[in-house]
């Protein structure tokens, strides 16, 4: 898990494999990556109610593929997660509602888990 956790710490992006690949911000926090979509932020469809998903890291030094792998998704009970919810609102770059942006994802967003699988042996 070096290579994925190292790669999701360094660059705040992703590309997810849904409709078609998305790119996405995101945060590495207590050994998963999350994202969030709607309520205004990012459109990421399809996510919340899959299973599982392709997730693509690049370099953030060249922008090569780095490491590409297989993630359980699941939707995060914000008010059971606000640590998680903390660290992405730290990340979340040009918010127009700084002081209100957790609120308003909990009243429209959902905040989700993607937890790298381990490879089969």
């Amino acid at each position: 898990m070096g290579v994925i956790e190292e790669g999701a710490k360094k660059s705040g992006i992703l590309w997810l494999s849904l409709d078609r690949p998305r790119l996405a911000w995101h945060v590495w926090h207590d050994g998963a990556i999350y994202v969030v979509t709607g309520g205004g932020e990012q459109d990421l469809p399809g996510l919340a109610e899959a299973g599982r998903v392709r997730v693509t890291l690049r370099s953030k030094d060249n922008g090569a593929r780095l490491v590409s792998f297989d993630a359980d998704v699941e939707v995060v009970d914000q008010e059971r997660s606000p640590e998680a919810v903390a660290a992405l609102a730290k990340e979340r770059l040009n918010a127009a509602d700084g002081a209100g942006l957790t609120a308003r994802w909990a009243a429209g967003s959902r905040v989700v888990r993607l937890t790298p699988r381990e490879p089969a042996p």
